[in-house]
């Protein structure tokens, strides 16, 4: 090889050089469980949401953080819009909307199985407020026929203007790849606003309770009204490498606290089994998990809980 030449290596590393990094936001817009956390984990490629029957599981802004390229995408997971009735689901609205309305783009995501829902009407309505680029996704298209799925498009291009419509699954992942390539090239061009390896900026004691609090949905979907939450109390290394960890399950009445418990506390010691694994994964270290669970009345209306979620206690 003459001092002139240059391995493949050095060309492509040549090229990346020359080629603009791009990064932006792109907010996830849509009805409670449409399957937003769903999409947002298959497109990062790992658990940054957690995913329940439950509806309005997702309470506060959720990022996950994939690459594409020379593209950062930060997908923002927003609780599910519906129509607000307590103080709680208020601050989960406001949040949502709020999150589509910073973003560089907005992916609204219409769950096609269930169509053009009153719901789904009212978040399209809304939509003319947000003035950012709208991609339109039709989520678990493999679940119904294509000609009601083209005239379903066709209304729902009607009623906003949408740059581009996806039809996807994001259970399985058919059209992401289609997707991700679109937001490469959409977003701006900039640095990269988190380091190359993050996958989520939320803090990894927050994403231990978040995955308790998927386990206790999972174990109590019907039994278990949503207003309960997890906390991470303590997160201590300790000498052997492993971490222990105490986290407390609030509710709002006693009765909930017996269900949690379980009979001679079968259920929250199942509860802990699966949130341990879980979190073993995510931390990468062996994990000590105990679990408390404690009643704290009307937690819905306490402003420090609001803060502790990201969410505003006014709305």
């Amino acid at each position: 090889m003459s001092e002139h030449e240059t391995t493949p290596d050095e060309t492509t590393t040549a090229v990346e050089a020359e080629t603009p990094t791009r990064s932006g936001f792109v907010a996830l817009l849509g009805a409670p469980n449409a399957g937003k956390s769903t999409l947002v984990n298959q497109l990062v490629g790992t658990k940054v949401s957690i995913v329940t029957h439950k509806v309005q599981t997702t309470r506060a802004l959720v990022r996950g953080i994939a690459i594409r390229d020379r593209t950062q995408i930060v997908f923002v997971d927003t609780p599910g819009v519906f129509n607000p009735k307590r103080r709680l689901d208020r601050a989960m609205v406001r949040t949502a909307w709020g999150g589509a309305k910073d973003a560089d783009i907005v992916l609204p995501i219409i769950d096609a199985d269930r169509g053009l829902n009153d719901e789904v009407q009212a978040i399209l309505a809304q939509l003319a407020d947000v003035k950012q680029p709208k991609v339109l996704l039709l989520n678990k298209v493999d679940r119904i026929k294509r000609d009601r799925l083209l005239g379903m498009t066709q209304e729902v291009s009607a009623k906003a203007d949408f740059e581009r419509v996806f039809m996807i699954s994001a259970l399985t992942g058919s059209g992401c790849d289609d997707l991700m390539s679109f937001l490469a090239q959409r977003l701006p061009e900039g640095p990269w606003y988190y380091p190359e390896d993050q996958i989520s900026d939320l803090p990894l004691r927050q994403l231990a309770a978040e995955i308790t609090r998927e386990k206790l949905y999972l174990r109590l979907h019907q039994e278990l009204p949503y207003a309960s939450t997890v906390e991470t109390e303590l997160w201590e290394q300790r000498p052997d490498g492993s971490v222990r960890i105490e986290q407390t399950i609030y509710v709002e009445r006693p009765s909930q606290k017996a269900i949690v418990l379980g009979h001679k506390g079968e259920t929250v010691k199942a509860i802990g089994q699966a949130a341990r694994k879980e979190i073993t994964e995510a931390a990468e270290q062996k994990v000590h998990l105990f679990l408390f669970v404690k009643v704290r009345e009307n937690w819905g209306d306490d402003p420090e809980r609001y803060r502790e979620m990201g969410l505003d206690f006014s709305s």
